[in-house]
């Protein structure tokens, strides 16, 4: 396979670690871009091959910085995101202006490829900010630069995530869990390492130009997301559904600590299923398989919130 330079935005996050390890394997060097490489470079070396990885940082929208880097690269990957806002209109920032500058860069710099990370479930809901911003970037994008592939995975989980590690610090505390929705709310969460030899095999196609959603070979409720996590820590808790005036009170509470759990705009994208919506072609319809059963992957690191820890299943010996 023919070495292809790839610059990467949004390096430092779990895809972001997770691809460098696959893209350097597979003989690719990465260009990865990070805003403070005094924090992120001692875990961004460890993750590729010595001489294939190259680290930049950059701390704002710095377009001579990022034009340089472009005459450099073939491919162009942009992983940014954020799930709530710190201040106003960070969601247009992150998920519609930096993406409408990059693929306008691309196509100045005609690159081979340009591969933008949106979200699962979000055409319908339009009373969420962070779906409106999302989506307006992904229409920017098909706008600048025909050559572009926009994936939009379900729930991205792995030991390194915000999700499954949250929600089970949260049940081992909490004495009951709400909720939201009845629980009903559908999700096809995928493996990390799935979505990354996902990445690697539209890198390596010469496909271009379309919109490909991301799923695990599972669709399953938060609620039995939730039973399953209690089962792993070997926790019980009352799972009780809440009416959705007291879960908006509450996601307003939660939404002023400095990393929220839930925020009023999370509480509105819980309203619609995080699956595959039909319009899209999948992972699946191209060969490209997700094969990690969740509960399977949880369970191998599932332990640090057990009690006893990594031992709670060893058998004492009398």
């Amino acid at each position: 396979m023919k070495q292809k330079e790839i610059l990467l935005f949004g390096a430092s996050g779990q895809i972001g670690r997770n691809l460098i390890r696959k893209l350097s394997k597979n003989n690719h060097k990465v260009i990865a871009v990070t805003r403070n490489i005094h924090r992120n470079a001692y875990m961004l070396k460890t993750q590729a091959n010595p001489g294939y990885l190259e680290l930049v940082e950059i701390n704002s929208f710095e377009t001579e910085k990022i034009e340089s880097l472009m005459e450099r690269c073939s491919i162009c990957i942009n992983l940014i995101g954020i799930l709530y806002e710190k201040k106003k209109d960070d969601f247009k920032t992150i998920h519609t202006d930096l993406p409408d500058m990059l693929s306008q860069k691309a196509k100045k710099y005609n690159l081979e490829k340009f591969l933008h990370l949106s979200s699962l479930g979000i055409e319908k809901a339009i009373d969420s900010e962070y779906a409106k911003s999302k989506l307006e970037g992904e229409k920017k994008i098909l706008q600048n630069f025909k050559k572009s592939v926009i994936l939009k995975p379900s729930i991205v989980y792995s030991v390194d995530d915000n999700f499954t590690t949250n929600f089970m610090t949260l049940l081992s505390r909490l004495p009951f869990m709400p909720l939201y929705y009845n629980g009903q709310t559908k999700f096809s969460p995928i493996h990390v390492s799935d979505l990354a030899d996902i990445i690697l095999k539209i890198i390596e196609s010469n496909r271009n130009n379309f919109t490909l959603e991301c799923i695990g070979p599972e669709v399953i409720t938060f609620k039995k997301i939730i039973q399953i996590l209690l089962k792993l820590i070997n926790k019980k808790r009352l799972l009780i559904p809440i009416p959705f005036q007291l879960a908006k009170l509450s996601a307003k509470m939660l939404q002023l600590f400095p990393k929220p759990i839930l925020t009023e705009d999370q509480l509105k994208l819980l309203k619609y299923d995080n699956i595959s919506s039909g319009i899209h072609e999948t992972n699946f319809d191209l060969g490209l398989d997700a094969k990690k059963i969740f509960e399977n992957e949880v369970d191998k690191y599932s332990f640090n919130w057990r009690s006893g820890g990594q031992f709670a299943n060893i058998n004492k010996i009398s």
